[in-house]
């Protein structure tokens, strides 16, 4: 079979779609579609005409044919066989078989064509291949896109979770009466100061500006163009002077702000032996319910400052139910852990490194559970004729918790004046420059379990999420503690000094 080309015409014989698959003129197809209605028989059930160099294979459309042209000695059977797939796929890509439909996917149907003939033969393929391969589905495609898709969410948690960072910086900044520090840009710079009770805070000598005059020739010579590290220099100087004048300056050190604050400070009387009960929270809530995910990082931490208290166990005490999984130090005999609670070295002659901080058991918790859910938020904004009422409330769940420095940061619209505040449990503070309501409460626990607060201001109920909490704990959330130390040899208890934070990586309800 050598098919010369495969057309949609009128019934007048004119071309709407026309692909070739041998070498012809556009006026030679032209000249055969317009002959081919005149070659027709009225009243015969052919669906093929023949004249001395070519034969015809049609099938009628409604107001259309379709119309295959091939030698005179194809295999008539293949040719008809062929033409049924060239019919079925018309339909396939065109709605309603009309000539301005034909014409809008006429790009379409050649592809399809294209892929039922190459080079006058036909292919071995079917309805479905022909869908497949017009499609071009890629799988390395959709791989790549899922890829980028997850790189620009990480992107934008990262974001939000550094602006988040920056707020409680602030915020702790502003809590404890110091101005609040700049974070980034060129010349920006803080201290602090302390002396006989004196305060001085982000002290920052701005150069005076200049005059601007024409200058209508550049002048040779030295540039005087602003330099990095300028600013550095006068604050260098000014620290200089305030030590010359007796004032004692704060060593600055390299943690961030964010992460100061999320630390309780350590206790004043610290044992040789040391154990920090560190948690922290990340947990995602919707605004109309629902536990999206909510994980809780824990460890114990051991540090030993004395020679003679390194070979040491750690008695562990376990109260928790929320089916959190643990996990001990590579060193630590699992055996001994999991049949006595204790934690010990598998080599019993072995000591624990002395003034380091070991972490030497760990546990994850990770739930959808709502039960599970230490403080609940709930906030309800509803649109008013002036803009929107919003009343928001916490409840704390679990009651054994007591949660200080809780504050709950609402987002408001900004351009529209400060919210009108009604019945309000707690403080609040609006930070007009980020359009943050925060809603500060010193503590919340099983005597102030509850809480609400209302306001109204113009916006939208989309306006006021992603609502965001922050709080800091002395007590952890799973009821894991150090209950005692004792010496490896004769048992004998040993004094240690402990601490427990739970603190907020990430609280919101979207």
């Amino acid at each position: 079979m050598v098919l010369l080309a495969a057309a949609v015409c009128t019934k007048a014989g004119k071309a709407i779609v026309s692909r070739q698959f041998v070498e012809m003129t556009r006026t030679r197809i032209e000249g055969l579609l317009a002959a081919f209605p005149k070659l027709m028989n009225t009243g015969k059930q052919h669906t093929f005409v023949e004249t001395d160099s070519v034969r015809y294979v049609y099938q009628p459309l409604e107001k259309l044919y379709m119309v295959l042209i091939t030698t005179k000695n194809s295999n008539i059977l293949e040719d008809l066989e062929t033409l049924r797939l060239f019919s079925r796929v018309i339909p396939e890509y065109c709605r309603v078989l009309e000539e301005s439909e034909i014409s809008e996917h006429c790009f379409d149907l050649i592809f399809a064509f294209d892929e039922i003939v190459a080079l006058g033969y036909r292919e071995n393929v079917n309805l479905a291949q022909i869908r497949t391969f017009t499609e071009m589905d890629s799988h390395e495609e959709k791989v790549f896109r899922a890829v980028r898709e997850t790189q620009e969410r990480e992107a934008k948690a990262e974001m939000r979770r550094k602006a988040k960072e920056l707020q409680q910086a602030r915020r702790d900044a502003e809590r404890s009466g110091k101005k609040v520090p700049a974070f980034g840009g060129f010349g920006s710079a803080g201290m602090t100061s302390v002396s006989s009770g004196t305060i001085i805070t982000d002290t920052i000598i701005e150069p005076e500006k200049p005059k601007i005059t024409a200058a209508p020739v550049r002048p040779s010579g030295p540039s005087k163009a602003l330099k990095l590290g300028a600013k550095g220099k006068e604050v260098d100087n000014f620290v200089d002077k305030l030590k010359s004048e007796g004032e004692t300056i704060m060593p600055t050190t390299g943690k961030r702000g964010s992460d100061v604050s999320k630390v309780l400070p350590p206790p004043v009387n610290m044992e040789s032996v040391h154990l920090r009960v560190e948690e922290k929270i990340t947990l995602t809530c919707g605004r109309d319910g629902g536990l999206q995910n909510m994980e809780v990082l824990g460890m114990v931490t051991l540090r030993v400052t004395d020679d003679k208290y390194g070979r040491i166990r750690l008695i562990i005490n376990n109260n928790d139910g929320k089916g959190l999984q643990l996990q001990t130090h590579p060193n630590v005999d699992k055996k001994l852990f999991t049949a006595e609670s204790v934690i010990g070295l598998k080599n019993p002659e072995k000591s624990f490194p002395l003034n380091n901080d070991v972490g030497v058991l760990k546990w994850r918790l990770q739930t959808t559970d709502e039960s599970l859910i230490p403080l609940t938020i709930n906030c309800w904004p509803s649109e008013s004729g002036t803009g929107c009422d919003v009343n928001i409330e916490y409840e704390l769940q679990e009651e054994n918790l007591e949660l200080n420095d809780v504050v709950i940061s609402i987002p408001v619209p900004s351009g529209v004046g400060a919210p009108v505040i009604g019945d309000l449990d707690g403080e609040y503070k609006h930070d007009s420059r980020r359009n943050i309501l925060e809603w500060c409460l010193p503590v919340i626990d099983a005597n102030n379990k509850t809480g609400s607060l209302e306001f109204s201001i113009a916006g939208q109920p989309n306006d006021f999420f992603p609502v965001s909490l922050s709080f800091v704990s002395k007590r952890n959330y799973c009821d894991i503690q150090v209950t005692k130390v004792t010496h490896v040899d004769d048992d004998s208890s040993i004094r240690f000094s402990s601490e427990t934070s739970f603190v907020v990586d990430k609280y919101e309800i979207l």
